[in-house]
């Protein structure tokens, strides 16, 4: 395996003919030689540096001083004789046969050679942190004794770094050891020396196993280890995470995921605790915008620190409370890191000639408050699916929901269930079952490729066992916190991903299907196709049915669910009546000192995520349309809320907007659309105004927003308006000096053309789209429309109901039909034939 003799070690050899390598040294063109994890983090170090991107230095021992040791020590016959018989089905005989391969190992002394060559270049590095590094320097004299100590005994990660690992097809991300705070010659000797053995841990033989089937070279002897020595970030006195600089669940490119909690970031990636989550837009970010998308507080129950004193090198502890109720970086720290994803992957894309999403692990130093990179790799599931089918899983009935939690792989699973607490009983999984614990690590490796889907209590969309689900092409739900006390073994469940980003586990085995539709080679239409969106995760996934935007993004549905409470409730908290409400608001909003700025938050993040998912096509959103019944069930409504006899024409969509008794709750959603359009960068956000009477009251609108920052024509701002009153079509021309463009609300405008309400049983026979009367209605306003240069579209019920509407007003010329998304594909191919024949 190798011929190389020891004394030809030196300074002046090649790279290859080296027992150990600085990360300066090594880059993209090394895997072979020090592995994937190590090969990347002096790429970073040599390439990214001037860019700014921080990432610690170390040094690699090599994949030649790898097969050194085992040729000298006559280790490769041996192991070739143990792993003879192995059966990968069997977990026992896997677990006996790892065990001894490692032993073999570790039972075998380095060389002194190697030996002497690793301690070399740990002193050297400790001597780089010396009394006389930059680390003092920058610090001043009250780090002395800090510098002394690392002079000798610098404080480093150990990481395993294999020759067939973080590849852009096979990340096999944990399967070998890690080692966090080693101190010293000896602790680097023998944490590199388990390093080795590590090669042979049970999952990395299963993994290695499992994939040498398409890659020869990923075999038990062609297959070397590095090992990475690394200055520790001190993390455990700030934070860490994990970053994705793609969506893991939907494929979405445009968005950067970043995962933090604190400590070290091994409960991160292992899934003990559930981080906190953001995402931020990549493309506006570049332009210097402040594109946070979403932020959700994660429970970050322990945190691993240094055990000083201890008999270990790390320990978990407890978080305390408000540490919890708090996120654990701040909003430019998260741009940053944001930032940092995008020039990995850029950096990365540029090298391999194609689009190369990354997985990157962070830290931040609490002594120093810098934020490093510690790590990337190439993500590897999404990257590698094909793009020109939408594949789509769809539930065809429901049962009682068992638990719930955070999804991850948009498919359905189902089987029987089998709840494992502890690794020694992996024997007892059974091939399709549904694997329900508490938390995987790379141990369970083994039997999780058997499960028809993973449930879990604890973790986050970055954890093992979301990353390895991704990959292995099986839903799981992460997060669920009583998983195993709630799901009995041997209960037969459907583990649903399908539903948006909470995952559900149903009892029993709920019907479900699965749709492929092809979108390649589909025609385009002169007739923009819009979608209708209405919650905000599920956007990304929606954003890869093709269309040209959104016609109809409505802020009820994020009031609804994601607010839930009344906007004057939040201004004028101090002064609730109803105790017991203002409780529940005070716990909503617990992060917030001043309550207004939740509602604009969540607003921001909502209609962000959707203009975000379709950049840079037009995204419509209807400003807020409550009727004041649905307001006074909003949390603290009651209280400002009038009762009318007959709310759907009422106070409601533009009446409220200027009236004094509830302009101030429409300042704050004035003030969340121009931080989407401002501070995000989200100009194709365009403004919608719901039930406008008159001309006149939307000159009073257009003057309101303005009051709050929203100047129309300013920034390239345009308003629409709703047509769903018969006086918006009478008076269209008048309509047309006021606003932009036209939507027609198909519903409302039946309603009130044919004078009835939909929701009453006795005349809801009567409600009909088609009836002459209302197809009369859209016909004049559409000709209205062209007539004075306004844009049209529609944004109700019927074009996706019935196709003959669709149709119908394709032959008036509307410039766009806004469906629901099922009904895109089916009616873009209607219209696009249609519009053929129209030739």
């Amino acid at each position: 395996m190798v011929s190389t003799a020891p004394e030809q070690q030196s300074a002046q050899g090649s790279k290859e003919t080296q027992f150990v390598l600085v990360f300066e040294e090594v880059g993209l063109a090394d895997l072979g030689l020090v592995g994937g994890k190590n090969s990347s983090l002096g790429e970073m170090i040599q390439q990214l540096k001037s860019k700014g991107v921080n990432v610690p230095t170390g040094f690699a021992t090599t994949a030649y001083a790898y097969r050194y040791f085992i040729e000298k020590a006559g280790l490769e016959q041996k192991l070739r004789t143990l792993f003879a018989d192995l059966d990968l089905n069997d977990v026992n005989n896997l677990r006996e046969r790892g065990k001894q391969a490692r032993a073999m190992v570790m039972n075998t002394p380095f060389p002194k050679e190697l030996d002497d060559a690793i301690a070399a270049a740990y002193l050297k590095l400790c001597q780089g942190y010396g009394a006389n590094a930059e680390f003092c320097k920058r610090f001043g004299p009250e780090y002395q004794e800090i510098c002394e100590k690392f002079s000798s005994d610098l404080d480093v990660a150990v990481r395993s770094s294999a020759t067939a690992e973080d590849l852009p097809d096979a990340s096999f991300a944990g399967q070998q050891e890690t080692y966090l705070n080693v101190h010293g010659v000896k602790g680097v000797l023998e944490s590199c020396h388990k390093c080795f053995a590590s090669l042979f841990t049970d999952r990395a033989i299963s993994y290695r196993h499992q994939y040498a089937s398409k890659r020869p070279d990923f075999d038990e002897f062609s297959v070397a280890l590095s090992v990475g020595v690394q200055k520790m970030v001190r993390s455990d006195l700030a934070s860490s995470g994990v970053m994705f600089s793609i969506d893991t669940e939907t494929g979405f490119k445009n968005a950067a995921l970043v995962t933090a909690a604190y400590g070290l970031g091994e409960n991160v990636v292992q899934g003990a605790v559930n981080p906190d989550e953001y995402f931020v837009f990549k493309p506006t970010l570049k332009e210097g915008k402040r594109p946070i998308l979403e932020k959700r507080l994660g429970s970050k129950e322990i945190k691993m620190v240094y055990d000083v004193g201890g008999s270990k090198l790390t320990k978990n502890v407890p978080v305390s409370v408000p540490e919890r109720d708090q996120y654990c970086i701040n909003d430019d720290e998260i741009l940053t890191l944001a930032k940092w994803a995008c020039i990995i992957e850029d950096h990365y894309s540029e090298s391999r000639g194609k689009y190369t999403p990354m997985d990157i692990e962070w830290a931040k130093d609490g002594i120093t408050g810098e934020l490093f990179i510690v790590q990337a790799r190439p993500e590897t599931v999404q990257s590698q699916k094909a793009g020109n089918v939408i594949r789509n899983f769809k539930l065809n009935g429901t049962s009682d929901i068992v638990v719930r939690g955070r999804a991850v792989g948009e498919m359905i699973g189902q089987g029987k269930a089998r709840v494992i607490l502890d690794v020694h009983n992996l024997d007892l999984f059974q091939q399709g079952e549904v694997l329900v614990t508490n938390k995987t690590d790379p141990d369970w490796e083994p039997i999780m490729k058997k499960a028809s889907a993973i449930v879990t209590n604890q973790g986050g969309r970055t954890c093992h066992a979301a990353i390895i689900a991704r990959e292995m092409g099986i839903p799981a739900i992460v997060g669920c916190g009583t998983a195993t006390q709630d799901i009995k073994s041997g209960q037969e469940v459907t583990v649903s991903c399908s539903e948006g980003e909470e995952g559900k586990v149903y009892e029993g085995l709920v019907p479900f299907e699965i749709l492929e539709t092809a979108i390649d080679n589909l025609p385009r239409t002169n007739t923009k196709i819009l979608m209708n969106v209405g919650n905000p995760e599920e956007a990304f996934g929606l954003s890869s049915i093709p269309c040209d935007g959104v016609g109809l993004a409505r802020f009820e549905f994020i009031i609804a669910n994601h607010i839930k409470a009344h906007p004057l409730a939040l201004i004028h908290f101090d002064t609730l009546e109803d105790q017991a409400v203002k409780k529940e608001i005070g716990e909503l909003t617990k992060l917030y000192s001043h309550k207004p700025d939740f509602f604009v938050d969540k607003l921001a993040h909502g209609i962000g995520t959707i203009a975000a998912a379709f950049y840079p096509n037009p995204v419509v959103v209807r400003m807020s349309d409550f009727k004041s019944n649905e307001y006074a069930n909003l949390l603290g409504g009651k209280q400002f809320e009038p009762k009318e006899e007959n709310p759907m024409i009422g106070w409601r969509g533009a009446s409220r907007y200027y009236d004094p008794n509830y302009t101030e709750a429409y300042g704050l959603e004035c003030v969340a659309l121009k931080r989407v359009r401002d501070d995000m960068g989200l100009t194709n956000v365009i403004p919608m105004i719901p039930f406008c009477r008159t001309p006149d009251e939307g000159r009073k609108v257009l003057e309101t927003m303005e009051k709050y920052g929203l100047k129309r024509g300013e920034n390239g701002l345009q308003v629409y308006v709703m047509c769903e009153i018969p006086s918006n079509v009478i008076l269209a021309e008048q309509f047309a000096e006021v606003f932009d463009g036209f939507s027609i609300g198909s519903n409302d405008l039946t309603q009130l053309t044919l004078g009835l309400d939909r929701d009453s049983s006795l005349v809801a026979h009567i409600f009909d789209e088609r009836n002459q009367a209302v197809k009369d209605m859209v016909t004049m306003v559409i000709k209205t429309a062209k007539k004075t240069g306004r844009k049209i579209g529609i944004c109700g019920q019927a074009p996706s109901d019935y196709p003959e509407f669709a149709r119908f007003l394709v032959e008036l010329g509307i410039d766009s039909i806004s469906l629901n998304p099922d009904s895109v594909m089916k009616t873009l191919l209607d219209i696009a034939k249609l519009e053929e024949s129209m030739k």
